[in-house]
């Protein structure tokens, strides 16, 4: 039988070389594969079904996006399909890291932290204009910002309460001491789901579900298997390139989110599970590993 149609799997990002042979059968040509090769992730089929039903948009972390990089998505993408974007970082790190990336902002404190009239002014209108039909969640990650909870939510509150409603959010923080009933409350006062993170320095997908109150804030849910648990990003790299296939399966991380996504589908919330390749060393052979679970189990 088919998965529920609450369910859908995607990756962070689409445009890996080493999926040739695996998701890319299609010849491109120079120069074009980045460009071209999102209609056939989109139309990737797996036991008879489309396999990615959503897809992360990562690059937006780093810059708004543009109407006409939006729009030439769009074109690739089949009706019902929807992106996740990462909202611009300008707007959820409350301090410039120190790296060359930066300039002379680095080390400086962010002024358009949490500025919601920024993001409605520069972030969303691409989106309400040429891709309404296939934004899913946005999302805005929080990395460990240094700021202490009681500053932060108080903070978050009051931005997640001055966004337009016609679109959903998710949050994903970084920081394990957030996790708790005063965030659980602010997010689900304004609908907004927790994005269930498996990353480095973040305890267990099944401990931060029960770190809140084993319960949804959101019509939906939004899971993110990033890294391996107490495995650096470099690490994770070097041991997943070139992301052609499954180096260490991570079998807790599997059975959180089977779990997650049987209790999102048993109460009627629409689930959305990214996955990088950094977790397990090739995102579209976990994404079937988990669908043959649900299909079996």
């Amino acid at each position: 039988m088919p998965l529920s149609p609450l369910i859908r799997f995607g990756t962070s990002t689409w445009a890996y070389e080493g999926w040739q042979g695996l998701v890319y059968n299609k010849a491109y040509l120079k120069g074009r594969f980045k460009k071209d090769c999102l209609a056939e992730y989109a139309q990737y089929q797996y036991q008879g079904e489309p396999l990615f039903r959503t897809v992360g948009l990562d690059a937006t972390f780093y810059r708004p996006p543009s109407v006409g990089q939006l729009a030439q998505y769009a074109r690739h993408l089949p009706p019902s399909f929807e992106v996740c974007s990462k909202v611009w970082e300008e707007l959820t790190i409350p301090q410039y890291p120190a790296v060359e990336r930066y300039g002379e902002k680095a080390s400086q404190s962010n002024p358009r932290f949490l500025d919601a009239t920024l993001f409605k002014e520069m972030v969303l209108p691409p989106y309400r204009q040429v891709l309404k039909d296939h934004t899913g969640p946005v999302i805005f990650e929080f990395q460990r910002t240094g700021i202490a909870p009681e500053e932060f939510l108080p903070r978050l509150d009051r931005f997640l309460g001055e966004l337009p409603t016609d679109f959903s959010y998710a949050v994903e923080v970084r920081n394990p001491r957030l996790l708790g009933p005063d965030y659980h409350a602010i997010l689900r006062s304004h609908a907004v789901s927790h994005v269930y993170n498996h990353w480095t320095y973040m305890p267990p997908l099944g401990e931060q579900h029960r770190k809140l109150s084993e319960t949804f804030t959101a019509p939906f849910v939004v899971m993110r298997l990033l890294t391996p648990l107490r495995m650096k990003y470099e690490a994770a790299v070097q041991m997943a390139e070139p992301y052609n296939k499954i180096v260490k399966p991570l079998s807790q991380m599997r059975e959180d989110v089977v779990q997650l996504i049987r209790e999102a589908a048993a109460r009627e919330r629409r689930a959305y599970v990214l996955v990088n390749n950094r977790a397990e060393g090739c995102a579209p052979l976990t994404v079937q590993a988990l669908v043959d679970t649900l299909l079996t189990q």
